[in-house]
């Protein structure tokens, strides 16, 4: 298990940091925009040290708390099924155009994260 610590970042310093497009299949939880528990799947198209953004169909507000369970590169596995597992809040998002569109989250990672076996 690796865990990992960072400063705590403005948002402005968030939309600087460079980052990389890295399309990984994530499973996101939380608490959507009337009060109910979801998980749904998604692909996430952008990483960086400090956050993500990622399209949800589940309408979610700024400043909800999301959870983060990411498939790591095959690269990286080392043979076994690793997820990285990360918390944050979300800072951005840009809605739907269409009704049956996804809206684009940008979430910032709380100070750490966490490199597990998926049970």
């Amino acid at each position: 298990m690796t865990k990992r610590t960072n400063n705590s970042r403005k948002t402005d310093d968030f939309l600087k940091e460079k980052g990389f497009k890295l399309p990984l299949s994530t499973t996101v939880e939380g608490i959507d925009k009337a009060g109910n528990r979801f998980s749904e799947k998604t692909i996430l198209s952008y990483i960086s040290p400090s956050g993500s953004s990622f399209w949800l169909d589940t309408p979610v507000a700024n400043g909800s708390d999301l959870r983060l369970s990411i498939d790591l590169p095959p690269k990286l596995k080392e043979n076994k099924d690793l997820k990285m597992i990360i918390k944050g809040k979300v800072i951005f998002v840009e809605n739907a155009v269409e009704q049956s569109s996804k809206s684009r989250i940008s979430l910032r990672f709380d100070n750490k994260y966490i490199i597990d076996e998926y049970k």
